[in-house]
């Protein structure tokens, strides 16, 4: 017993160094082109045929149609793809993902690159170790490498021994003889895998190598393929829990594409398993059943001594049966990844054109219940799971937009309370909101900074680590500029308890220390929102802070004659002088947003 649940640890930890290699290189290469990748995401969905060849090329790049898909969801949450773009990049994830079954079919089984792995972290090691933080991604990007096929290896010789098991090999054998019932079972056995580790690329791993030891035969596996599919989709919708309309929207539609592919590949289901085979017969000479065949014709014995790594005791007729049964491995692999490329590619041709019925469907099926119901929550980063963390910054920064968006409608609310009639109801009713938005804003700055540390503490490289330092600093000034709004409302609030009046000329200066404020705010969401703000922009803020600085200067000057003069009281002068410091403070935390994204900008190039 003590023995059998080691092994079966053993396992479970072949399978998380596959799955933490993959993750490594994944990262490693997202840090390297994060921005590139965005690039091309954002760039290239321009029709169906480029959105289709776009995730195809991540995918093959990324080396995870999981990352993929839930980048996609991200970005479309993000408003940065629309709906019917993000179909169809998520379409060619799909055909991306099956580069990882070509590559383990073609290395995994005919090269036993494991012998390379370790001189591979070797090379790593310089790379890791580098003051650059491009070669550390690139360092990271090796050693992923390197342990993926670590993983895969000890995967390979860490799954139960069933041949010398009879009653374990009769039970699946029970299983695999029941006509299509079994092809259904297996199809949600692939499902249920996929779903655990979270990555089909593990699973096709997994199917690989129980096909390639003669476990379940070729059709079997084509069905665990399919169910793997389906349940890749799961990733990507659990990214969309907490995400909006658009990215559950994008969620379902993968999960529509994948259901619809796997059913009329299932009401085709040999025919089109007889075409692969004959594919693979024409290609390499051989059938995806001379595995089963071979296996079958002999005793578990010598099945296990001709798949042993050991051959040095073999007899020459068993090395012979050696080669054939090695031949036949890489057949049945080559079979079960051309199965799973060729059913993608066709689902893809076939589905594309209906790629305007999906949208139609998803928005049927997935409404919008209230036009505000997202008024006050984030509208582009989530509490739930993360993007990639490169990528993840570009959410944020949409985010931080919108964040001062809302200070600038609470700074027009101000506005009306100045030009709003005292003690009346509507006076009441926008204090209150300036009051509801002030805590909106707070929950905001926690979330967006919660949020970035979250994606701080990821792999995330020298620059982003920057960067993230960047977009706290304009989080926590915006959160300043919220909270100046409130100041002046408030401080309206108590020259109305106070009966203190304000005169037409005082009221006159305040509509425009206030336009002069609301201007620099419009001109810091133009900066926020750009993507490479220019010197033009930043002088334009420098200039419209020494206004703001030079009109309070003024005003101070000119409140202390009046008051001398009597042209008002002292109380209400002392009103007027709160409100105009007030705004003049407003003035320099937008600056402080200012220098913030020039920094940011200095880091990016």
């Amino acid at each position: 017993m003590e023995y059998t649940f080691f092994d079966f640890l053993t396992l479970i930890g072949s399978l998380g160094l596959f799955l933490y290699g993959m993750k490594v290189m994944s990262e490693g290469l997202q840090k390297v082109a994060g921005d590139r990748l965005r690039s091309i995401l954002t760039a290239m969905t321009t029709n169906r045929v480029t959105g289709v060849l776009t995730g195809v090329l991540i995918t093959a790049l990324i080396q995870s149609s999981s990352a993929t898909t839930v980048m996609v969801v991200s970005f479309v949450n993000a408003g940065l793809l629309s709906l019917t773009q993000s179909i169809t990049v998520i379409m060619g994830a799909n055909v991306g993902t099956t580069v990882t079954a070509w590559i383990i079919s073609i290395f995994g089984f005919k090269v036993n690159i494991s012998l390379f792995a370790l001189p591979l972290i070797g090379l790593s090691i310089p790379f890791i170790f580098s003051g650059s933080s491009k070669r550390r991604s690139w360092g990271e990007f090796i050693i992923g490498f390197a342990f993926l096929f670590m993983g895969l290896d000890f995967l390979k010789n860490s799954v139960p021994d069933l041949q010398s098991n009879p009653e374990i090999l009769s039970f699946l054998r029970e299983y695999t003889n029941m006509g299509f019932f079994s092809v259904l079972l297996f199809l949600l056995i692939g499902t249920i895998v996929t779903i655990i580790v979270q990555s089909s690329s593990a699973t096709m791993a997994i199917t690989l190598i129980m096909c390639s030891k003669g476990w379940i035969s070729f059709d079997i596996a084509a069905a665990m393929v399919l169910g793997e599919n389906i349940g890749t989709t799961i990733t990507a919708n659990l990214a969309a829990l907490s995400g909006n309309v658009s990215a559950k929207r994008a969620a379902f539609a993968h999960f529509m594409f994948n259901i619809f592919g796997v059913c009329w590949v299932l009401l085709l289901f040999y025919p089109f398993t007889r075409f692969i085979s004959f594919l693979v017969h024409e290609m390499t000479g051989g059938s995806p059943t001379d595995l089963m065949n071979l296996i079958s014709h002999q005793s578990p014995e010598v099945v296990n001594k001709i798949s042993a790594e050991n051959i040095s005791n073999l007899t020459s007729g068993e090395a012979a049966l050696r080669s054939q049964f090695l031949a036949a491995q890489v057949t049945v692999s080559y079979a079960l990844s051309l199965f799973h490329t060729v059913f993608n590619i066709i689902n893809v041709l076939i589905m594309v054109w209906f790629v305007k019925l999906y949208v139609y469907i998803v928005t049927r099926v997935i409404t919008v219940k209230h036009s505000d119901d997202e008024e006050f929550q984030l509208k582009f980063i989530s509490g739930g799971l993360l993007s990639t963390s490169e990528l993840s910054l570009l959410q944020v920064k949409k985010e931080i937009a919108v964040y001062a968006e809302r200070t600038q409608r609470m700074l027009g609310m101000v506005k009306d309370l100045v030009h709003e009639k005292e003690g009346s109801e509507a006076y009441s009713k926008i204090y209150s909101r300036i009051e509801k938005y002030e805590k909106i804003s707070d929950r905001m700055e926690l979330e967006i900074a919660n949020y970035l540390n979250s994606v701080a503490d990821g792999r995330l490289s020298y620059e982003g680590k920057l960067q993230v330092s960047a977009m706290l600093t304009m989080t926590s000034e915006i959160e300043s500029i919220g909270d100046s709004c409130f100041h002046l409302a408030r401080t309206l609030l108590r020259k109305q308890e106070s009966k203190a009046t304000f005169t037409d000329e005082i009221v006159q200066d305040v509509d425009t220390m206030l336009r002069l404020v609301s201007e620099a705010i419009e001109n810091m969401i133009i900066i926020l929102n750009k993507n490479d703000a220019t010197d033009a922009d930043f002088n334009k803020a420098y200039n419209k802070e020494m206004e703001i600085n030079n009109y309070r200067n003024q005003l101070r000057t000119q409140n202390i004659e009046n008051i001398n003069s009597k042209k008002y009281e002292y109380q209400s002068g002392t009103h007027f002088m709160d409100i105009i410091s007030e705004c003049e403070k407003l003035g320099d935390y937008v600056i402080n947003v200012i220098e913030a994204v020039k920094e940011k900008r200095g880091i990016k190039n």
